[in-house]
């Protein structure tokens, strides 16, 4: 559990709250109106943190690449052109517009 402290006492006992995260292994959450606003956390305690916040990402862009790659074409579903028409046939960009009257 980490010691809570009023933002206007930590200010007049900060070099105390130093010592007590540094030495005695405490965190110190400062508040505002009772609510939180601000940790001290040891050194040791943040690279922590921050080796936790670097794993995370790269297992969620893992997940990303993994999920990416397993997405292949399909063909379309039976009877899909016969349901939607010219809307579900694919066609190259490269190839230009060839509606009537967009001719090139």
């Amino acid at each position: 559990m980490a010691y809570e402290i009023p933002v206007t006492q930590a200010r007049a006992e900060l070099a105390d709250l130093i010592n007590r995260v540094v030495y005695g292994s405490e965190r110190v959450v400062v508040t505002r109106h009772g609510k939180p606003l601000v940790a001290l956390v040891s050194a040791a305690d943040l690279q922590l943190l921050e080796e936790l916040g670097r794993r995370e990402k790269d297992t969620e862009e893992e997940q990303v690449i993994s999920t990416v790659s397993a997405v292949r074409p399909l063909p379309s579903a039976p009877g899909e052109r016969r349901r939607f028409g010219i809307a579900a046939e694919h066609r190259d960009p490269a190839a230009g517009d060839r509606r009537p009257g967009r001719g090139h």
